[in-house]
């Protein structure tokens, strides 16, 4: 091979090379918690994903929650919901009571899709006569809205 046709191959190998690049990017993130008194419990968690590539940008998000007590009544609700943006909600809640006892969990989560994942959980406990006992538990992975 002479100089000459060396000298082209490696002008057009650096064009090629140097042509535009794609952003990628991904995100992930989740929160969850518990709380539980006497003879109650309640949890919930949220977990979100986004991710953007060369054949576009995909989310998702999983939500749920879960109560227990021993006499009392319960109760657990899940939903999520997409925004016109391509973006997604979801929350989930639980409690249980028995008498004045009772514990109670919900989680709010967010994906903003090619962006970050927002998500907090707010638990809480009580015993008649005692303090309350709460936790929040947030993350945000760059979610902006």
């Amino acid at each position: 091979m002479s100089k000459t046709s060396f000298k082209i191959l490696a002008v057009v190998g650096t064009m090629v090379l140097s042509g535009p690049v794609l952003a990628q990017m991904s995100a992930t993130g989740g929160t969850g918690g518990s709380a539980a008194a006497g003879g109650t419990s309640a949890s919930t968690l949220g977990t979100g994903g986004t991710s953007t590539g060369s054949a576009g940008t995909g989310s998702s998000l999983a939500t749920g929650g879960s109560a227990a007590a021993v006499d009392g009544k319960v109760q657990s609700r899940s939903k999520v919901n997409e925004t016109g943006s391509g973006d997604l909600k979801g929350q989930a809640k639980a409690q249980a009571h028995d008498g004045g006892t009772f514990s109670k969990s919900h989680t709010k989560t967010r994906v903003d899709a090619g962006e970050g994942v927002s998500s907090t959980t707010k638990s809480m406990s009580h015993v008649p006569g005692e303090k309350p006992v709460k936790s929040t538990t947030s993350t945000n992975t760059g979610a902006t809205r």
